[in-house]
């Protein structure tokens, strides 16, 4: 049984206010329309697509937590950071992303993503790579969505370096592996002292 489109769009915004990361194509199967309707149906309510969204979500939460990049210097949209715990962030791979031979995206894109998380998740107001150990797993094609994960394996000590292990995934398979020995500038300063 179809529902009218008041019904649907009042069960999109509702939907979309839970979970702004949903897409639009999810939100098609969902109600069991096309992407075009659901798209219509964002247009009519104001409601920006799913970049926007992100974007907005995550300049709200996180702005004034990350210190040592600003949000929109990290590559990929940060959707969630524990400074010097964790965070996550996605990259949607387009056409700008890949070799326009053979569609497969540029292994610096997947890098950049993990290796700004890195730094984007130490609290401090300096943070640099100071070395990475790095693996592809497989391959990662255009229209295909990155999710980045970041965990600190130690938060630093004097003289020391603090280690962040960002995993990357298309949907559940690994596509990269990064392990990166971040300098940042308070463990300096704590040695100095």
């Amino acid at each position: 049984m179809r529902m009218n489109k008041k019904e649907r769009q009042r069960l999109l915004m509702e939907t979309i206010k839970e979970n702004p990361f949903i897409t639009d194509e999810e939100l098609a199967d969902r109600y069991s329309v096309s992407v075009q309707t659901v798209r219509l149906d964002r247009l009519e309510l104001s409601i920006p697509e799913l970049r926007e969204r992100i974007k907005s979500v995550a300049e709200k939460r996180f702005s004034d937590e990350i210190r040592a990049l600003p949000l929109d210097e990290v590559i990929g949209e940060v959707i969630d950071i524990n400074l010097d715990k964790n965070a996550i962030s996605i990259l949607d791979i387009k056409k700008e992303h890949v070799f326009k031979r053979n569609g497969i995206a540029r292994g610096h894109h997947l890098f950049a993503q993990a290796n700004s998380l890195a730094v984007a998740v130490i609290n401090d107001e300096l943070a640099l790579t100071a070395k990475a150990n790095i693996l592809f797993s497989r391959s990662v094609r255009e229209n295909e969505r990155v999710v980045a994960k970041a965990i600190v394996l130690n938060s630093g000590t004097p003289g020391g370096r603090t280690i962040v292990e960002v995993n990357s995934f298309v949907g559940p398979e690994m596509v990269f592996k990064g392990e990166f020995e971040m300098f940042r500038s308070n463990l300096e300063k704590d040695e100095d002292e």
